[in-house]
């Protein structure tokens, strides 16, 4: 069951499953944009606002033949324009490499310039896993690498700036807009990867965590870190692994360190066994800083406990858990086997925006989704929630669940993004005319419609 359809299927599957009086119904509404994308497949991050005010993302293609496509919407105009198919960005039209297929990381803006990076999109089904392909189909070359990349906000014009190496694809990208210092981790071996845009220097400093996603299950596979988070103060960046360390690097230093006494194997988090696939163990899922504490605030993944990160005193807190309110009530993991990543301080630089998970109830019986599953997807069905949190105020708020108007529910969410009016974007799973594809939403700002009721 995908679809609800009017109040009477909200009511009959407890959508809203609250205790607290709150009215069937009381949902928010996504609308929906048709990119033009029809291959468009699950996207994660790969969306962010501007200065213009436009909100810019990439559709990712999991397809031989085509590769991701990226597009700015603006909302004054509302309308929808495509900037570049990213194989083409990249330079490799017509080359018959596996193509540039994703972007896998937000947008980083400095100087009207958009930094990113490309990632590959299309995969090898090796002993039941996802893998860089290793042999290509017929007429066609191995992945050639990802791309760090820039978008011009004025000219319209991307510029490249260096490749990834030993083709692999980024699969988690931060910048320090400040000094101009991209890093990021290379997927599947997990590398660390510095980029200085000022020397235009690229620096491979090797293996984060055992063998990455390309190491072998129950011995040197560990799932990546999909955030990197950089104290703005002192220019370093922070990363986690599956096993719960937390590392640093500093450029001035050169070097990666791992940080003692501190650690994010936490009882809370739950138990995980790093070097099995299906989770991100004890990783953080999301991160960024806040400057007004001086500390990071992160969510882990599958446990949906928001926590501060003080790196200068070598200390994690928990916060509280910020899933729906049914899933806390109820006791439900998130049902995305990764947890999700839209996550992200908001305009107002206090308030926290977070598209989570909640339980569906079908006669008052939730459904189970799977026990386990061997890579990041779906365990099972789960509405959409947007939850805020005020850090200043300690005020947690759900919103409530999130349907399209036909009733549908917008799945496999791991982006987000907020406009100049507050409103929340996201990429997600749409269904028209019995085809499903991977494109841009909208919800209008939760507060106004607060303030409206």
């Amino acid at each position: 069951m995908d679809k609800l359809e009017g109040v009477a299927n909200l009511n009959q599957f407890n959508a809203i499953p609250y205790s607290n009086g709150i009215k069937v119904g009381n949902h928010l509404t996504a609308y929906t944009y048709n990119s033009g994308f029809k291959e468009a497949h699950d996207t994660y991050n790969a969306l962010s606002s501007a200065s213009d005010g436009n909100i810019y993302y990439v559709l990712s293609s999991d397809q031989i033949h085509v590769g991701g496509k990226m597009y700015g919407y603006n909302p004054k105009t509302d309308k929808t324009e495509f900037l570049g198919d990213l194989t083409e960005i990249c330079g490799e039209k017509d080359q018959n490499f596996i193509p540039q297929g994703k972007s896998h990381v937000r947008f980083f803006e400095k100087n009207a310039k958009l930094f990113f990076s490309t990632h590959v999109g299309f995969y090898e089904l090796i002993e039941g896993m996802d893998r860089l392909p290793i042999n290509p189909p017929s007429g066609y070359k191995l992945y050639p690498g990802g791309q760090i990349l820039f978008f011009d906000l004025n000219t319209k014009t991307f510029e490249r700036l260096a490749l990834v190496p030993n083709g692999e694809g980024m699969v988690s990208m931060t910048m320090d807009c400040d000094r101009g210092h991209i890093y990021g981790i290379s997927w599947p071996k997990g590398n660390f990867i510095h980029y200085d845009t000022n020397l235009k220097e690229l620096k491979d400093l090797g293996k984060t965590s055992g063998n990455g996603e390309a190491g072998e299950p129950g011995i040197d596979f560990r799932s990546l870190c999909r955030s990197l988070v950089v104290d703005p103060d002192e220019g370093t960046v922070y990363f986690s692994t599956a096993s719960g360390d937390i590392f640093s690097y500093n450029p001035s230093e050169g070097r990666i360190n791992k940080l003692e006494n501190v650690n994010l194997r936490l009882d809370y988090f739950g138990k995980y066994d790093p070097t099995r696939p299906g989770s991100m163990g004890y990783n953080w899922r999301e991160i960024f800083w806040y400057k007004s504490e001086g500390v990071a605030y992160g969510v882990h993944g599958n446990s949906g406990y928001l926590f501060k990160f003080d790196p200068r005193n070598a200390k994690i807190e928990l916060v509280r858990r910020i899933t729906s309110e049914p899933s806390a009530k109820s006791g439900m993991f998130d049902q995305f086997s990764y947890g999700y990543l839209g996550f992200q301080l908001g305009p107002d630089q206090k308030t926290i925006y977070y598209l989570t998970g909640g339980p569906v109830y079908i006669n008052g019986k939730r459904v189970e989704g799977q026990a386990e599953i061997a890579k990041g997807a779906a365990k099972g069905i789960e509405n959409l929630h947007l939850v805020t949190y005020n850090i200043p105020d300690e005020k947690y708020q759900d919103h409530g669940p999130i349907f399209y108007s036909n009733g549908d529910r917008p799945t496999y969410v791991n982006s987000i993004a907020l406009g100049q009016q507050g409103e929340v974007y996201a990429l997600a799973r749409i269904t028209e005319n019995g085809e499903t594809r991977t494109d841009l939403i909208k919800i209008d700002n939760p507060f106004k419609r607060s303030i409206d009721q």
